[in-house]
């Protein structure tokens, strides 16, 4: 690490400025000195690597502060300074999660540069891990993070490439469960921003009263329970990647605001002043056609061609074809291996079974079918009966394969049959057929019923 921030809260200013003089001899470490509890949360967001505290402070006292630290960032390795020498105080620092406890004496500097000194080197050693995980991400290319090779997501993989190579914000759609989130990731960990954060944000998923302040963060007593500064999404994505999921669900309010921060690259978190300039790159997702909702009113024109920059639609899983068994293989051997499980295949039976159904919930349903699959099978193969279809919309009649009328007529009947638990009158009557035609096709076998 080229330099070690670190935060020195003393309200004592002769053994305060002590400290920072020693700790100083180290060009490394570079010292910020608060003789306030107050003044070192305020602070947080320049982001300080250690925090050396005393127990006693005329604002908070050190078990206090210690928990504001960690709410903050429960990372941030923490030393007490005390002159309290009861075992049973140190005991709950270090149960509260403090990384040492070191008595004031004489030889409290010389204790303190050794607890630093070992909180740097594991420090380094995290960061290196850190970089060996990026090394370990670049073996990897975003082909074998999205599982496929039909021709429909070998068209995608060339958008993906050209996103790779630029800063252009990016907009994906598709229906729910395509994986518009695995694509989003696919972009940052094989761009250079790959060593900065990614940072996902649904929409959808945050009241509105909430969002604001979740994007953009708050100052101390910007509201009600603003006990602490607080720093919003797009600054953690900052030199990253921000991901506004289900952006569609903006209110038209907080759609001004998104556009004015995509417009000055900067942002005021909520109840304060100070711009603050941000560097992110911005990748949104919906499963909505945004060009309607523009047409209808319900999205801004102008925020819409300031994010729409490389558009990526991604194909629902039924045009894909062989995927579904490609990824039926992936998540099986997957579960499998999570689970201590032994190798499980899949049947012919079951594999037309899966290449049949249309998947409304796509990627995300279909994982979901073979993990239960792989739990419900009894042997060491996956079986017809083991794939069970929930489909929260209700049985499909009509499934997106190409079939003859004399087919989908067949499949309409046997759905309607199964429905009303096999009541040949019912099922004529609903259908307006002669009851002759359902007992017919049923004794030719051209129907099966439950």
């Amino acid at each position: 690490m080229s330099q070690i921030k670190i935060f020195l809260v003393e309200d004592d200013p002769w053994f305060g400025e002590l400290l920072k003089h020693h700790l100083s001899h180290n060009p490394d470490y570079h010292i910020h000195l608060f003789k306030t509890a107050n003044e070192c949360l305020n602070n947080l967001h320049l982001k300080p690597d250690i925090i050396c505290i005393d127990f006693g402070l005329p604002d908070m006292t050190g078990d206090v502060l210690l928990k504001n630290i960690n709410d903050f960032n429960k990372n941030i390795p923490v030393i007490v300074i005390s002159g309290q020498e009861e075992v049973a105080v140190a005991v709950n620092f270090l149960k509260a999660g403090a990384k040492d406890y070191i008595i004031k004496d004489d030889t409290t500097k010389d204790t303190l540069w050794n607890s630093i000194l070992k909180i740097r080197e594991n420090l380094e050693l995290k960061k290196e891990v850190e970089v060996l995980k990026v090394q370990l991400e670049q073996k990897f290319s975003f082909e074998k993070m999205i599982i496929g090779q039909s021709d429909a997501l070998k068209s995608i993989f060339g958008l993906v490439e050209k996103a790779i190579r630029s800063n252009i914000n990016v907009s994906i759609t598709g229906e729910t469960g395509t994986g518009k989130e695995v694509i989003a990731k696919a972009i940052h960990y094989n761009s250079e921003r790959k060593k900065k954060a990614f940072v996902a944000v649904n929409m959808a998923a945050i009241p509105t009263e909430l969002i604001e302040s979740e994007l953009f963060g708050y100052e101390k007593g910007a509201f009600t329970g603003a006990q602490n500064r607080r720093v919003g999404k797009f600054e953690e994505a900052n030199g990253g990647t921000i991901f506004l999921d289900e952006i569609a669900e903006l209110d038209l309010n907080l759609q001004s605001k998104i556009l004015r921060v995509l417009q000055e690259r900067e942002i005021v978190r909520v109840g304060g002043n100070e711009r603050i300039k941000i560097d992110a790159r911005l990748i949104t997702a919906t499963h909505k056609n945004l060009l309607e909702e523009v047409k209808v009113g319900k999205f801004r024109e102008d925020l819409f061609y300031r994010i729409i920059g490389l558009p990526i639609e991604l194909p629902p899983l039924r045009n894909r074809g062989n995927d579904v068994l490609i990824l039926t293989k992936y998540f099986a051997d997957e579960f499998t291996k999570d689970n201590k499980l032994k190798a499980i295949s899949i049947s012919n039976l079951a594999k037309d079974k899966l290449r049949k159904y249309s998947y409304p919930g796509n990627v995300r349903e279909l994982k979901s079918i073979i993990e239960l699959a792989c739990v419900l099978c009894n042997s060491s193969e996956i079986e017809e009966n083991d794939i069970q279809f929930n489909n929260v919309k209700g049985d499909e009649l009509i499934t997106y394969d190409e079939k003859t009328l004399k087919e989908y007529t067949n499949d309409i009947i046997t759905f309607f049959l199964n429905k009303y638990k096999q009541d040949v009158l019912e099922v004529a009557k609903r259908l307006d057929i002669g009851k002759s035609t359902i007992y017919n096709l049923i004794q030719k076998k051209e129907i099966n019923i439950k």
